[in-house]
């Protein structure tokens, strides 16, 4: 036992420090404009918006809608959209999408990567503070990928990091924003405060279940899928 966690914390080392020499060599795609790829889907990346590439958790999330039991005409939120990641795969899939973000710069890169994947007629932008900009609408599916330290964000760019009170203002406002039968996926990292994100939503009355899970060695993302406390429906 004691063996498997040394080897573990040796690895995960090893790992963070692969991350910081390839987070450097690649220091040219950070906080530029720049052109990804996620499985062939070609993603536009503006200055000040988070690049789900570089740190792989829009990768997990992209795969991950992908992986969903998705309807064609479903109406999806992507919430804390940044580059559009979520929108785009799940417009792919024949889904109705409304992007938001409080970062401007995340609302326009998210209308640019619409536009370059023929997609805008399924997706609609709104930028603004998390529910606020859809108080209007209720959806079949929500999808988040939340910042996942605490802390007052110093720029549009660290929004996607950090945040005081999301987790609270989400648990909150969450059940109002889901149809009768929605559901909501959630994207968290163990390297965060997640773990208090998912107390809340346990004692605000949320059905948690793990959906996927992909181990990194440094940290492990896990999808979570979210129900109000009643039967597990599809969408």
């Amino acid at each position: 036992m004691r063996l498997a966690k040394t080897s573990r914390l040796l690895a995960a080392r090893v790992a963070r420090a692969w991350l910081t020499l390839r987070y450097r060599v690649l220091s040219r795609r950070h906080n530029r404009l720049v052109l990804e790829q996620i499985d062939g889907v070609p993603l536009v990346v503006l200055p000040e918006v988070f690049n789900p590439v570089l740190l792989r958790t829009g990768v997990f999330l992209a795969r991950t809608v992908v992986a969903l039991p998705l309807r064609p005409g479903a109406d999806v939120l992507d919430l804390g959209a940044g580059s559009g990641v979520g929108a785009v795969f799940a417009a792919h899939r024949g889904a109705r999408v409304v992007a938001v973000d409080i970062n401007p710069e995340a609302a326009r890169c998210t209308r640019i990567n619409a536009l370059l994947n023929h997609l805008e007629d399924l997706i609609e932008v709104r930028q603004g503070d998390l529910f606020a900009p859809v108080a209007d609408k209720q959806f079949d599916l929500i999808v988040f990928n939340p910042p996942f330290y605490r802390g007052r964000p110093q720029r549009p760019l660290d929004h996607a990091w950090r945040g005081e009170d999301v987790f609270e203002r989400f648990t909150a406002g969450l059940a109002a924003q889901l149809k009768p039968a929605g559901q909501a996926l959630l994207i968290l990292s163990s390297d965060g405060d997640g773990q208090a994100l998912l107390a809340g939503l346990h004692k605000a009355g949320f059905q948690c279940e793990v959906f996927r899970q992909q181990d990194l060695v440094n940290e492990i993302l896990t999808a979570y899928r979210l129900t109000p406390a009643r039967p597990n429906q599809a969408l």
